[in-house]
């Protein structure tokens, strides 16, 4: 008779589990949660292949979660097997529906992180790296179902990951509005790129289109008309349409950090100094007649805050003409106007490059020669800039208005005069040369609003071909733009703007 071998029920699993028949952890690692509720799944490595069961994060109201795994060396448990937590992995996806508006994402681990907004294609926030906790932040703007997918990893030590979603507070203006009436419409942004929008304010009166704001402080909260923006990395965008009657007007915008101005909606611009700085200023002038789109833009990245916009009205006196010459080592300037009945005083200003211009003198109405209706005035530069030489005037009346000429290039050929260098430093030496004989030298500091920093006493003589470095002091002479006079026994031989950045 034939014996059989009958096994228990529980031997045929052992077996086949020998065989490699265990079933596979629950979860299809590619379904993603909703309503909230993100699926995590777990990897018992640090590269997303030993795949061991998932978790869910966040609730119905709130996708929001802070999760440490149980600490270190701990077993996690998931819906299929746990995880040992060192060395290992996790990839949580949710699908969300965001109403259109702004939002902030931050997400903080203990080690590497990533955020997708794409299902994985980019990354909006990646520290891939090991680390201790730490977090980023990222703000964009969103509409409809998105595909969120946050990678993790921990290799060692310390194991924690964290996310969190808000909203951010927005304004719901149109941004392509211009303000009317001298006012203007400001649109303000949090980010130094006009990112995200956040409310309008208003410039100027029925009055006067000018203004100087300086946004209440440093890092402060600046009110809007929908959010208060904090006065770190922001941007404004002001827009004015405006009718000029025809004459000839002078724009001066200043600003720290970046400007700049358009007079044709945004397409050009007239003025453009977009870049990090102290407080600065420049201006514009030119002939208009008619309804224009005024654009001036700023943007804030640290530090002080500031945005000034003048514009100034044609004076009552015509310029007839403007114009200069070589006379031997010096430059001959000459003017002529008619109608100069409220005028006060004249200002030659020069540039060595059309752009950034300072006062060489101050020509009063009664040194003026009248002939008939017109007068004529003229100065002398005894210290022009060796190369090209650009003047303008500044036409100021008793009211205060200010106008300005057109610019004219002299070049003096002689290079005797004495120069200071480099007009754009970045931290090195500033430097005096002269190819000719100065006599009890000095040299002169001042910031660009005309206040004294430091003087400067040199040897009593300095011979011709000689260049000396300038011992200027580095707590006065901070980053900005700042004028350098040099003076031969009293008299002023040069005057030279710097910009230290």
């Amino acid at each position: 008779m034939k014996q059989f071998l009958v096994l228990p029920i529980f031997t045929l699993f052992i077996s086949m589990a020998a065989l490699g028949n265990t079933p596979p952890p629950p979860g299809d690692e590619v379904t993603y949660g909703t309503n909230n509720v993100w699926i995590g799944y777990l990897y018992d490595n640090m590269g997303f292949t030993t795949y061991m069961g998932y978790v869910s994060e966040g609730t119905a109201a709130n996708p929001n979660f802070d999760e440490n795994f149980g600490g270190n060396t701990a077993n996690y448990p998931t819906n299929g097997s746990p995880v040992y937590t060192e060395t290992f992995s996790a990839r949580y996806k949710l699908i969300k529906n965001f109403a259109a508006g702004n939002y902030q994402f931050t997400v903080g681990a203990d080690d590497g992180y990533r955020l997708s907004l794409d299902g994985g294609a980019t990354w909006a926030i990646n520290n891939w790296t090991d680390h201790g906790y730490t977090s980023t932040t990222y703000t964009t703007a969103l509409s409809g179902n998105i595909n969120m997918v946050l990678e993790y990893y921990e290799n060692g030590g310390g194991n924690r990951v964290s996310f969190d979603l808000q909203t951010v507070c927005t304004g719901s203006e149109n941004e392509a509005i211009y303000g009317t009436g001298n006012v203007w419409n400001g649109y303000i942004y949090d980010g130094i790129n006009f990112n995200i929008y956040g409310g309008i304010v208003t410039e100027g009166t029925a009055a006067n289109p000018n203004f100087d704001e300086n946004f209440g402080g440093d890092v402060v909260t600046y009110n809007t008309s929908a959010c208060g923006l904090q006065t770190e990395t922001f941007s404004a965008r002001y827009r004015l349409n405006k009718t000029f009657a025809n004459g000839t007007y002078t724009f001066i915008v200043g600003g720290d950090d970046g400007y700049r101005l358009s007079l044709d909606g945004g397409s050009t611009w007239a003025i453009n100094k977009w870049v990090l700085q102290s407080y600065t200023v420049n201006s514009y002038s030119t002939t208009l007649n008619g309804n224009y789109d005024l654009v001036l833009e700023y943007y804030e990245n640290s530090g002080q805050n500031r945005i000034s916009m003048n514009i100034t009205a044609p004076l009552p006196v015509k310029l007839i003409s403007f114009d200069g010459k070589n006379a031997g080592k010096n430059i001959k300037l000459n003017w002529a106007v008619t109608g100069e009945i409220n005028n006060e005083y004249y200002e030659v200003e020069r540039s060595a490059n059309s752009t950034d211009f300072i006062s060489v003198a101050k020509v009063n109405t009664s040194q003026g020669t009248t002939i008939g209706t017109d007068k004529s005035y003229g100065y002398t530069d005894i210290s022009p800039l060796g190369g090209n030489n650009y003047y303008r005037l500044r036409m100021v009346d008793k009211d205060q208005k200010v106008a300005y000429s057109s610019i004219t290039r002299i070049v003096n050929a002689d290079k005797s005069s004495v120069s200071i260098f480099p007009t754009i430093n970045t931290g090195g030496n500033i430097y005096l040369k002269t190819s000719t004989n100065l006599k009890n030298a000095s040299v002169e500091l001042y910031d660009i609003n005309g206040k004294k920093m430091q003087e400067i006493k040199l040897t009593p003589n300095i011979n011709a071909g000689q260049t000396i470095s300038l011992p200027l002091h580095s707590d006065l002479f901070v980053k900005g733009t700042y004028v350098v006079i040099c003076k031969s026994a009293g008299n002023v031989i040069t005057k030279q703007m710097i910009i230290n950045q």
